[in-house]
């Protein structure tokens, strides 16, 4: 039997998402289940769908699911389109890829814009590419596979007056970086709560836009637990037509009172910007390569960093300092790590995570230079 070693202090974990859950949230979460059709349950639903719309920066509703960001994906895909639908995806990344799949097993025709992982969607691209038939077009706001954040807003500009839906992934992007459902025009934001809302996997979610909410009456794909009509209706009086992850949204209540009423969502924004901001100074200081080349589209949640041989990188870093990083994901496996800036996280976490990452590139024998110290120029100013 392997002999279980104690490793002192807390794991670094600094891959971008699932995130450090803040004790409060945890204590939150630590607490007796209660009544779900009950008064107290009630005033919990509309305080956690309440603080959504506010994250999500819209006056229409938020769909809640006990379920992986996957689901809401999927969510957002049944109940609005049918089947045949044409469809417009960017190849932006890993996640872009995945959710291009779950389109087309859905039934969908999805015209596939190819992309090489370091750009965000094209808009001039998906303009070209509308035809009168487009139903939808989807787009990974900030793709977690790259660290490459596409421009929402200049999307849905060069859409013009299209009547194509707009359906956004923001899973690692949502309460880390602006994001503004309403003001973008955006139809269906996709998200989950392990990334910027600070809590475990479990919760995603789902905000809808008036239009949406019509395309969902004519929409035909199968769909029945991720129908949005009962559950829309049903939160009118903070319930839900299913047995809900009451503790779960417990911590949630928690996180947003930390998010918008504490520190504040363009502080929150401030504060993600800063440090992503420092760990591209440190990258550039190790003579290391930014995956993400437009400056427009640096993610402020995440960073990629080019380095071939990163599998054995990141196995030194948890052996010899306890400390997760991201590994490369599909076609980029074991040519990029990535180091996730995202949620509960400060300035001395952050000079924690990229001294550690400075040691294990020594350690693996890569001739580097002192990025700990152009990062902490920078969060010292």
């Amino acid at each position: 039997m392997k002999r279980l070693v104690y490793r002192p202090g807390r794991h670094f974990l600094q891959i971008p998402g699932p995130t450090n859950v803040p004790d409060r949230v945890l204590r939150a979460i630590d607490a007796p289940t209660i009544d779900h059709r009950g008064p107290d349950f009630a005033q919990l639903g509309l305080e956690v769908l309440d603080g959504l719309r506010s994250v999500c920066r819209t006056q229409g509703p938020v769909v809640v699911y006990p379920a992986s960001g996957t689901g809401a994906w999927e969510a957002a895909l049944v109940n609005t389109l049918s089947p045949g639908d044409k469809v417009i995806a960017s190849e932006t990344g890993h996640f872009a890829t995945l959710w291009r799949a779950m389109a087309t097993k859905l039934g969908l025709d999805v015209v596939w814009l190819e992309g090489d992982w370091r750009h965000g969607a094209d808009p001039e691209r998906i303009a070209a590419a509308l035809e009168p038939d487009t139903r939808a077009v989807m787009v990974v706001h900030n793709e977690t596979s790259t660290g490459v954040t596409s421009r929402i807003a200049d999307v849905r500009a060069a859409m013009g007056d299209h009547d194509a839906l707009l359906l956004v992934d923001t899973i690692s992007s949502l309460a880390s970086i602006d994001y503004r459902h309403d003001e973008w025009g955006v139809d269906v934001t996709v998200g989950g709560s392990q990334k910027g809302l600070m809590l475990p996997a479990g919760l995603s979610f789902n905000a809808v836009s008036a239009k949406a909410l019509d395309a969902s009456k004519t929409a035909k794909l199968p769909r029945s637990y991720w129908d949005w009509t009962p559950i829309v209706a049903a939160n009118a009086n903070g319930q839900w037509p299913y047995t809900s992850a009451t503790n779960l949204l417990y911590g949630l209540r928690e996180a947003l009172q930390l998010l918008l009423e504490e520190e504040g969502l363009e502080n929150v924004f401030a504060r993600h910007a800063r440090h992503a901001e420092a760990t591209r100074a440190a990258v550039h200081g190790w003579g290391l390569e930014v995956l993400a080349l437009d400056e427009r589209e640096l993610s402020n949640s995440l960073t990629a960093v080019v380095l071939d041989g990163s599998d054995e990188l990141r196995r030194i870093i948890l052996e010899r300092f306890d400390m997760s990083l991201g590994a490369g994901l599909g076609k980029l496996q074991d040519q990029i790590f990535r180091i996730g800036h995202l949620g509960d996280f400060n300035d001395l976490m952050l000079a924690g995570t990229l001294g550690g990452v400075q040691m294990g590139l020594r350690l693996a024998g890569h001739d580097v230079g002192d990025g700990v110290g152009a990062a902490l120029e920078r969060l010292q100013r």
